[in-house]
This record gives C-alpha cells, sequence and structure tokens, in this order.
C-alpha cells in the first residue's frame, strides 16, 4: 500500500509538472489570434540585423515581438549582436570580448547593410528594453559564448537585472541554445518566461516534451528544418507553445502555422502579418 502511495504522488506531481499552464509574454500589438509575429533580430530583411534601425522598424510594422540576440562587452556589458567574431557586421576583426563597451560603440553596425545604415550604433540590451517598454515584447536569446557555469555575475544575471530595473518581467521571453541558461533562470528567476531552443546533443535523445519538463520552460523553439510530424503531433498533445525559425516564404509560413505553431521568427513581419491576416 505504501509503494503505491509513493507511486501515486509521484505521478501525479509530475502530471501537474506536465500540465502546468505556460507563461508567455504579455503582447502589446497582437490581434488575438493566438499566433505571434516575431521579428528576426528585428525586422533584419530591410535593415541590419540586430539594430535601433532593425527593431524601430519591426515596431513601425506592428510585429508582436522583436529577437535579439546577446552577448557581453570585455567590461561585462548585455550587447546587442549574434556573432562573437566582429567582422561580418562591422568590419572589425576580433571578438566582442575584447572589446569595452566604449570601444565597440566606435564601430559601425551598419553600413555592411547599405549606405544609408553608415554609422548605426552598437546597441546595448538597456537601449532596446527602454524603448520596447509599453510598446512591444522582447524575445532575448542569450548566446553561448558569454555563457560560464558561474551563476554570479554572469550574463543571465547581468540580463535579468535590467529586465527587472525598467519593469519588463512579463513583457520578455528569455532563450538560448545553451542548456545553462535555463538551469541559471530557474534559480534566480523561476517565473520568467524562457524558451528551450533545441540542440542535438545536449538533449541527449530527449523528446521535446521530455525536454521541456526537464528544463521546466514555458516554450520550445526549433527550426523549420527539425520541426517533424512527429514533434508536432507530441507537442499540441501535451499543449506546449512552440516558435519556429526563421522562415521568409509565404508558403511555409503558412504551413508551419497550420502544424499548430505558436509563433515564427522571420526577417519579414510585415509579410508574415499580410499571410495571418489572410489564411
Amino acid at each position: 500500500m505504501r509503494i503505491l502511495i509513493i507511486f501515486l504522488c509521484v505521478f501525479i506531481t509530475h502530471c501537474e509538472n506536465a500540465m502546468a499552464p505556460s507563461k508567455l509574454p504579455f503582447l502589446y500589438t497582437t490581434n488575438g489570434d493566438d499566433f505571434v509575429v516575431i521579428a528576426h533580430r528585428g525586422a533584419s530583411a530591410y535593415a541590419p540585423e540586430n539594430t535601433h534601425s532593425a527593431f524601430k522598424l519591426a515596431l513601425n510594422m506592428q510585429a508582436e515581438m522583436i529577437e535579439l540576440d546577446l552577448l557581453l562587452s570585455k567590461d561585462g556589458v548585455p550587447v546587442v549582436i549574434h556573432e562573437d567574431n566582429l567582422e561580418r557586421t562591422t568590419g572589425i576583426v576580433g571578438l566582442v570580448s575584447n572589446y569595452t563597451l566604449d570601444e565597440l560603440r566606435n564601430f559601425d553596425t551598419g553600413s555592411w547593410f547599405g549606405e544609408e545604415f553608415i554609422q548605426e550604433p552598437f546597441p546595448t540590451l538597456e537601449e532596446v528594453l527602454a524603448y520596447s517598454k509599453g510598446k512591444i515584447a522582447v524575445n532575448i536569446e542569450i548566446k553561448h559564448e558569454s555563457v560560464t557555469d558561474s551563476l554570479e555575475g554572469g550574463i543571465v544575471e547581468k540580463a535579468l537585472e535590467l529586465v527587472k530595473n525598467v519593469e519588463m518581467e512579463d513583457e520578455v521571453i528569455f532563450s538560448s541554445f545553451d542548456y545553462r541558461v535555463m538551469d541559471h533562470l530557474n534559480r534566480l528567476a523561476p517565473d520568467i518566461s524562457k524558451a528551450l531552443l533545441y540542440e542535438e546533443i545536449q538533449s541527449n535523445g530527449l523528446s521535446p516534451s521530455q525536454l521541456v519538463d526537464l528544463y521546466k520552460v514555458d516554450a520550445f523553439n526549433c527550426s523549420y528544418k527539425e520541426l517533424s510530424q512527429a514533434w508536432i503531433d507530441e507537442l499540441n498533445e501535451n499543449k506546449i507553445p512552440f516558435f519556429v525559425y526563421t522562415i521568409n516564404d509565404e508558403q511555409l509560413m503558412e504551413k508551419v502555422i497550420h502544424s499548430g505553431a505558436k509563433g515564427i521568427f522571420t526577417d519579414k513581419p510585415d509579410m508574415l502579418i499580410k499571410v495571418v491576416e489572410n489564411l
């Protein structure tokens, strides 16, 4: 009898965890269709990725969320850029982590994209949050290059501090391919919204629902190339919100929307908005 009671307690606890409702960020520009238009690195088809120009353009296009990438400068400031290697978007040879914020501010992040973006400034998370607050939700992807095993003083703690300073806890969702970020978030801010970006090696053969349960996250993110029918069925059956990246083709957008995805990351939020409206 005692063994049965223990088994039932474990089973009930597991079921409660599995059925716990997901906590996703508040959307200011939602049209009530229960689907999220996410501007990947801003409206990055029309402006240089991860810049103020791209994020503000996404705002003007009425995207429902912007996605940005986060790394730490040499002096420990959360800055917005996709790769630690600066060369592709600034022309500077070197790593973000080798330069202070003051030094990074001297680099041009826009001329590689077009002459009209010459002298585009190097953005910080603090700056983006300042004009996003009360207007648009923000997906903060923490890049693995700045993640360490240490909890204190790391990129997760610094990013959380900035979010809390502007009282945007309900307007952001954190994501990462580095699963240590989820562990850090669960210890530092267990109620903050978070999504696991699928990474095969760290997943150790676990299915999406198993990963969501293990890391106590609110959503599952993956590439459309990884999204199999088996995954779609499992995610929908378990009522797990899933977000798919990065789609800039109308037909593929329609297909993924019909699969039950909660949202799509796109470089063309204006295109995705039209697709959603015409379904």
